[in-house]
């Protein structure tokens, strides 16, 4: 990831209007920034959230509350909680993320 022509900023999230993203189950609110190539975004999943698709794309994410269930399209599953994070590059393993209670992200990519 190259960063560069990003002047310093800050951001208050609470300020950025979410957009909704409906999944098979639940829904997802993102509140998202682009910085050139670079997309930030705070995510809060609701109770019962499951992805509608397995996704390709890199990120690097910090859960911030609840928990979060990531399944490798190979079967695998990752559980994260609060200051877990997890990491992906783009094309590596596809991956679907699912939550029985909530989540909070902070996600890069």
């Amino acid at each position: 990831m190259q960063m560069s022509s990003i002047p310093f900023g800050t951001t208050d999230w609470s300020s950025v209007e979410p957009t909704e993203h409906r999944g098979e189950t639940g829904v997802a609110y993102w509140r998202t920034r682009q910085f050139g190539s670079i997309r930030v975004r705070s995510i809060e999943y609701s109770p019962g959230y499951l992805a509608d698709h397995w996704c390709v794309k890199g990120h690097i994410l910090l859960c911030l509350e609840g928990e979060l269930h990531t399944e490798l399209q190979d079967g695998r599953i990752f559980t994260l909680r609060p200051g877990m994070s997890y990491q992906v590059a783009d094309n590596a393993e596809p991956h679907r993320s699912y939550t029985e209670i909530g989540a909070k992200l902070f996600v890069v990519d």
